[in-house]
Formats: C-alpha cells, sequence, structure tokens
C-alpha cells in the first residue's frame, strides 16, 4: 500500500505572545536585556493526526481562528510544528494569504518570475510559460503594473495562475478561491479539474461549505486548534451547521449549505 502523500503526526503548534505593549525594536532589546519580556502561550494546533492520499481533495472546515491556516502553512512548510511531524512527499504549490511570495513593489510580470522561482521553477521554464500565464490571469495590460495598484482579486489571479501553471504533487489553497469574480472561479474550478485528474492533491481552505460539497472528495473541521471531525464532506458539513446554530452563531448566506 503506499505511503501518504501528507501525513501529520499528533502535530502542535504554539504561538509565544508578548504580554507587553512594545513600540520598536529599540525598546524590544531594552525589555530583553533586562530580562522582562514575558509571553502569554497560544496553542493554535494541538495533537492534530491527519492523513492524506495522492489524488483526494481535502476541505479544511472551521470557524476564524479555529487553525485552519495554521494548518495549511505547516503542510506548506512555512512553519514548523512545536511538537509532532510532518512529512509531505513531493512539489508543493501553496496559495496562502493573498500577495504570500509577491513583492508589491514590483509588476505583475516581474512577480511571475518570482513567485515562479520561489516555487522552484527555472528560467527558462518560466519563460514558455509566461504568455500562458498572463492569459489565464486575464489581467491584461495591468500586467505591467506595481502589484500594490491591484485589487484583492487580481493578487488572486496572478497567484493561482503561477501555481497551476505546472502540475504540482500538491496544491493548497487557502480562501483564494472566495475573492475572484464568478467567470474566473469558472476557469480556476476547470483548472483545478484538470491538476486532479493528472493526480495533484489538492488541499482547500475555506469558509464556503458549497465549494467542499461540490467539490471535495473529504472534509476535515478543525475546532479550537483540534481535529474535531473527518470523514465524507456530507457528513462532516451536516455536523458543522448543527454546531454553528446550536452555539448561536450564524452562517453567511455563501456559506450556508
Amino acid at each position: 500500500m503506499a505511503e501518504p502523500i501528507i501525513a501529520l503526526e499528533d502535530v502542535s503548534l504554539c504561538y509565544r505572545l508578548a504580554k507587553q505593549r512594545i513600540g520598536s525594536i529599540k525598546e524590544y532589546f531594552i525589555h530583553l536585556v533586562k530580562g522582562v519580556l514575558t509571553y502569554e502561550e497560544l496553542w493554535a494546533l494541538e495533537n492534530i493526526t491527519l492523513q492524506v492520499e495522492q489524488g483526494e481533495m481535502l476541505g479544511i472546515i472551521g470557524p476564524n481562528g479555529a487553525g485552519k491556516s495554521t494548518l495549511s502553512k505547516v503542510i506548506s512548510g512555512v512553519l514548523k510544528p512545536t511538537r509532532g511531524r510532518c512529512r509531505v512527499q513531493g512539489i508543493i504549490a501553496p496559495i496562502l494569504e493573498l500577495g504570500t511570495g509577491f513583492d508589491f513593489e514590483l509588476t505583475g510580470l516581474e512577480n511571475i518570475y518570482l513567485n515562479a522561482l520561489l516555487l522552484g521553477r527555472q528560467r527558462r521554464e518560466i519563460d514558455a510559460k509566461v504568455d500562458a500565464i498572463i492569459a489565464f490571469s486575464g489581467l491584461g495590460d495591468f500586467i505591467h503594473a506595481p502589484v500594490r495598484n491591484y485589487s484583492t482579486g487580481m493578487v488572486a489571479r496572478l497567484g493561482f495562475s503561477v501555481a497551476t501553471a505546472w502540475v504540482p504533487d500538491i496544491l493548497i489553497l487557502d480562501e483564494v478561491l472566495a475573492v475572484g469574480d464568478a467567470r474566473f472561479l469558472e476557469r480556476c474550478l476547470a483548472r483545478l479539474q484538470e491538476v486532479r485528474d493528472a493526480g495533484t492533491t489538492v488541499v482547500l481552505v475555506t469558509h464556503s461549505l458549497p465549494e467542499v460539497r461540490n467539490h471535495c472528495t473529504r472534509c476535515v473541521w478543525i475546532n479550537r486548534g483540534r481535529l474535531h471531525a473527518d470523514g465524507e464532506p456530507e457528513a462532516v458539513l451536516a455536523a458543522y451547521h448543527e454546531y454553528v446554530h446550536t452555539t448561536g452563531g450564524a452562517l453567511s448566506d455563501r456559506t450556508q449549505p
């Protein structure tokens, strides 16, 4: 039996938050030298054990602050667990917080090369794909404008276009599909189907329950840093919906099942 492409074993991650309000680096070092810095611990993830097989499309849901984005960053290798182990096989193409991997002072075209290089692509590979990336993004002449002038939707277009220009082993999307227009969303979903058909494993972090229901083969629910449920999307979404309403929460129209 093949090994899982993603394997998390008792993964926990702790953030250390300074209790003092420090306004400058100088003030920080003064507190540090005096030994008066104090911290509180915030466990963003606790004892997460999870295996993902090649070709799965995994949806990760949960309320704000549950640990969803932290989990995606651990899988991507951006964050190292405080405890436990995360093993990932193959090439990862992550699209995390909007603008990750971009220099907002550079143009869209320059950022295509920068972002693709960070994903491990060679210059000649990027040269061969750059026209297709620009065409898919639909940015037109804006590709020559600094990214600081882009809307959030335009940044998402550019990031998705670069990340999916090649077929990665693992594609991680953190709320990327929530900021594009309807036409570009259709193109994204078609591209997702293409990479899935090629064997790519997709991890989708989202608040949109219909996206999970319609496109994911499996769903996990993260709550307060812990793995609360894992299974078929319909069953997990039903349990999550009941939990939200039972606890007095409200789901937006976009997230209604």
